[in-house]
């Protein structure tokens, strides 16, 4: 469990394989990459991609999901600890949220556009490596002190159904 100080009974990691496509800024139109293993970056050999995009695309993270018996409570979260740099998260093509920044947690309760049986995740991502947004020490060449880019999906997600009154922070 990715949070022990707040561990809860219903818990359901979604790391591993999910597909991957990518909407192409040169001509607008959507190409599939294959599977990759979350929460690795596409650009690293551990995701199962390893390739790095054009800094305009916009990456397309899918997967389907079915909760095991059980997992009921008032509200459904979505828990990512962190994407690169800007994402869209729709459940079920219906959008839910996302986050300006790649480098801290966010949360989503997803509870209103969830279903009975199957259900798809859809996460979005741009990363401009625009000097307007934090970046690190990423850049589109590495060498010397500058790392390969990073994009995506780069930390753990999970599910969670929680009571309507719950903490969120401590």
């Amino acid at each position: 469990y990715p949070r022990p100080q707040c561990k809860r009974d219903s818990f359901l990691c979604l790391n591993g394989d999910w597909s991957l496509s990518v909407l192409q800024a040169c001509d607008g139109k959507e190409r599939e990459v294959g599977t990759i293993r979350v929460p690795f970056v596409p650009e690293s050999r551990l995701s199962g991609i390893e390739q790095t995009f054009d800094k305009k695309d916009i990456l397309i993270y899918r997967r389907k999901v079915t909760l095991p018996r059980g997992f009921e409570k008032e509200r459904l979260m979505l828990h990512f600890g962190a994407v690169d740099q800007i994402c869209c998260v729709r459940v079920n093509g219906q959008p839910i949220g996302g986050l300006e920044g790649g480098y801290h947690p966010f949360s989503l309760d997803v509870t209103d556009a969830w279903r009975e049986g199957e259900n798809e995740l859809t996460v979005e991502v741009s990363d401009p490596l625009d000097e307007v947004l934090p970046y690190g020490k990423q850049r589109e060449k590495r060498g010397g002190m500058w790392y390969t880019p990073t994009s995506g999906i780069w930390q753990t997600v999970w599910m969670e159904a929680v009571p309507t009154a719950h903490i969120e922070h401590i």
